[in-house]
């Protein structure tokens, strides 16, 4: 068997196979990759095929994941399995799933056990922990990435479809680069966190690792949710979808050059060519300073936010301190000694930092990043604990500081092999638009949600299209692309100014090319309270028989403005005027 995926297993079991055997292959897989420091406890092979045996003689009966096994980052509860965040003294036995993976298993999937950690989450590199260090599935001699080390290991080696992790600082993102995987960190609360043992509480995420961005939305689809004991959960806007159309067009923040930092002359090289590749899709770029979040970010290490992650575990600190491993333990004693008064100082410089990201996104779709400068070697970071982790921090460690979501890609390998990775960032509950951009950059195609039943249908021609002036209007009101499209031969386009007006005509019309835009119906409104005349909202008739509203301007307002119907479009007027 290939590496399973979601579409994968899926299409076995569409032609009648069964997970009796899934169960029986994943478990070969684990003998055969036989890496004793990946799982901290394993569900028993027994159990593992009960399972199974139960799914197959249920059947599917609509379940998303049916069948499809996973792993849980050994920090995230599971009933009745021991939970030990890769501290053999803190085990411990859950009564209660954390709601995350109570979903997964209502909607059908395997579990196959816990797996490895840098202790309490603590590190980014994924060798702070008394198992030992998982296998980096890709690359044996380099870190594996952390703290979500062995949840995407096992994704990697082919023995998960998908897995659990967290992400705080990174933990999500970086393990995705260090083993070429798609690593989705959702924005804070919309996964609830209860049941996960807290890093920092109130920054803490729960991640998911995928081969494929579709199977990561699709398990974000059925994790996602609000949960009412859960005081940092959130509810997600109107509209909101784990994944999108891609867009015919985006804007995209990239950081100065000079703010850009790399390991190797090679990592540079394979951002760049990211650049090219972003451009290829349809990508305009913009330079924008970073400066901001890279400096707020150092205070995650350096704040208030580590006296909140001895605070999760002050009585281990205080009274069993050998228990934890010397790096996390000093990293951990440090938060004892914080104070107070310089906490708000982090707090306003993150207020500020927000400010900064507010502006970046108030003009781009997305901030372009490399995942990290560069993955260390096992030697090296055995010879610099310290220095060599932080380094992979140096592009995420701001980023739920600031609110954002994010999703991590592959973007190829060095000439000496080893992966490289990029990240799109983008506000809260945007992981349909940035999940639509990262596929269009990895070349994967996806199938977008349907317009759902509070949603309405609009059909954008002009500054309100994906890539223009006007699109943050749309994305503002929750808007996600749905398609290109193009009226039927009714209409004259005038050019307005920065703006276009399309009249309706009786005879001698063109058609018109455009976008389709799905945006919440409450959001109707007041998005036509934000047009001014004489442009407003009606029913235009598209080449493929379709009604949406759309733009339409009254006959009188275009009087004495220049036609431009011949041209098709606003994008080939635009293209006229260099």
């Amino acid at each position: 068997m290939s590496l399973p995926t979601i579409a994968s297993l899926g299409g076995f079991y569409a032609a009648g196979g069964s997970p009796v055997e899934v169960a029986e292959a994943t478990l070969a897989r684990i003998d055969a990759v036989a890496d004793p420091a990946l799982f901290i406890t394993r569900v028993p092979p027994e159990d593992v095929r009960a399972r199974a045996a139960q799914l197959a003689a249920e059947g599917p009966q609509g379940r998303a994941l049916f069948g499809i096994p996973f792993v849980v980052k050994d920090n995230i509860a599971v009933a009745g399995i021991a939970m030990t965040a890769a501290c053999p003294d803190f085990s411990h036995i859950p009564e209660d799933d954390a709601p995350a993976v109570a979903r997964l298993l209502e909607a059908g999937a395997i579990l196959l056990g816990k797996v490895n950690l840098d202790q309490f989450a603590t590190g980014l590199n994924g060798s702070r922990s008394p198992y030992g260090t998982p296998r980096n599935a890709v690359v044996p001699t380099h870190v594996p990435g952390g703290s979500s080390s062995g949840s995407a290991s096992a994704v990697a080696a082919g023995i998960a479809a998908f897995s659990l992790g967290t992400d705080t600082a990174g933990s999500g993102r970086v393990p995705a680069a260090a083993q070429e995987l798609v690593g989705l960190k959702p924005s804070l609360g919309l996964i609830p966190t209860r049941g996960v043992v807290p890093a920092c509480r109130s920054l803490d995420c729960v991640s998911v690792f995928a081969h494929t961005i579709a199977d990561a939305a699709e398990v974000l689809r059925v994790a996602a949710g609000p949960d009412a004991q859960d005081p940092y959960s959130r509810t997600a806007p109107p509209g909101w979808q784990p994944v999108s159309a891609p867009q015919p067009a985006w804007r995209l923040a990239v950081p100065h050059q000079k703010e850009l930092v790399f390991e190797t002359p090679e990592d540079e090289r394979r951002f760049d060519a990211a650049l090219a590749r972003a451009e290829a899709i349809g990508a305009t770029i913009t330079r924008v300073t970073i400066k901001p979040l890279l400096a707020v970010a150092r205070r995650l290490y350096d704040g208030a936010w580590v006296a909140e992650r001895t605070s999760a575990l002050k009585d281990r600190v205080e009274e069993n301190p050998g228990s934890l491993h010397p790096v996390t333990r000093a990293i951990l004693e440090d938060g004892l000694e914080r104070r107070t008064v310089d906490a708000f100082a982090d707090f306003h410089a993150v207020a500020e930092a927000r400010l900064v990201s507010r502006a970046i996104f108030a003009a781009a779709d997305a901030l372009l990043l490399p995942t990290h400068p560069g993955l260390p070697s096992l030697e090296e970071m055995a010879a610099h604990p310290i220095a060599a982790n932080s380094r992979l921090g140096t592009y995420t460690n701001f980023v739920n500081l600031c609110d954002l979501a994010g999703i991590a890609v592959p973007n190829g390998r060095r000439e000496d092999g080893i992966p490289c990775g990029v990240t799109f960032l983008a506000p809260a509950f945007t992981e349909g638009r940035i999940s639509a951009l990262a596929a269009a950059f990895t070349g994967e195609a996806l199938q977008a949600p349907a317009v759902a039943a509070d949603e309405v249908e609009l059909f954008c021609i002009g500054a309100h299209m994906a890539g223009l002036p006007l699109n943050p209007q749309v994305l503002g009101h929750g808007g996600r692309f749905l398609r290109t499209a193009t009226t039927a031969p009714l209409y004259r386009l005038y050019a307005m100014g920065h703006r276009p007006g399309m009249v309706r005509v009786s005879e001698g019309g063109g058609s018109v090319a455009g976008e389709v835009w799905a945006l919440p119906a409450a959001s109707l409104g007041p998005f036509l309270a934000e047009i001014p005349p004489p442009l407003g909202f009606g029913r235009v008739t598209l080449s493929d028989g379709g009604n949406p509203l759309g733009f339409l301007c009254e006959a009188a307002g275009a009087e004495g403005q220049p036609e431009i119907t011949a041209l098709g479009g606003w994008r080939a007027y635009l293209a006229t005027k260099g």
